[in-house]
């Protein structure tokens, strides 16, 4: 089992949730849709753990997706903190949107 840092936890935590939350800011200005990207994150996470070609998926699918599956429970408490902080990362980009339309800001 790998060993990670604290300190490559705690940046990594940052930069997914600055990631993740300037992607939904930019989505939500573009698209107009305040929420847009917190529906898409797990879309995105499941780009990110799968391992299995996508034709796979098509072709045989119940091996597929237990191959997703067993990727999601082989995922370590480092991977899943920095995974949810992309999450709040996007709420928090829909929270800001909220605030800045409630504010009057009308170009978001």
């Amino acid at each position: 089992m790998e060993q990670v840092h604290i300190l490559q936890l705690l940046v990594s935590v940052l930069l997914f949730f600055i990631l993740f939350a300037g992607i939904g800011f930019l989505l939500n200005m573009i698209l107009r849709l305040t929420w847009i990207m917190a529906f898409l994150y797990p879309i995105v996470i499941l780009l990110i753990v799968n391992k299995s070609p996508y034709m796979l998926y098509v072709k045989e699918p119940g091996n597929a997706f237990s191959q997703l599956f067993s990727s999601f429970a082989s995922l370590h408490v480092a991977d899943i903190i920095v995974l949810i902080s992309g999450l709040f990362g996007t709420i928090a980009a829909g929270i800001i949107m909220k605030l800045l339309r409630k504010a009057g800001y009308q170009m978001f």
